[in-house]
């Protein structure tokens, strides 16, 4: 599956502890992420300086489910049950 453009459900849903740039203590969770844009479009896609964790981050259906509302939702609940 590949991420949809403009859903940045998992750059808002989820904690990040790793250092994001203007994040150097990252993110908790819900807060959206500096780096994302207007269009809920990473900024730092495909820059050296991206999180390991976001790099690495890969679309399923079970996470990202078939709407961005979705997704936002299912990664909301995947923090909760594993904070």
């Amino acid at each position: 599956m590949d991420c949809r453009l403009g859903c940045g459900a998992c750059c808002i849903a989820p904690s990040i502890t790793s250092p994001i740039p203007g994040m150097p203590k990252g993110k908790p969770a819900g807060e959206r992420c500096i780096q994302l844009n207007n269009d809920n479009l990473c900024k730092l896609f495909g820059d050296p300086s991206r999180p390991k964790v976001c790099a690495e981050f890969t679309a399923t259906i079970d996470v990202c489910s078939t709407t961005n509302e979705q997704a936002l939702w299912l990664i909301t609940e995947l923090e909760s049950s594993t904070s």
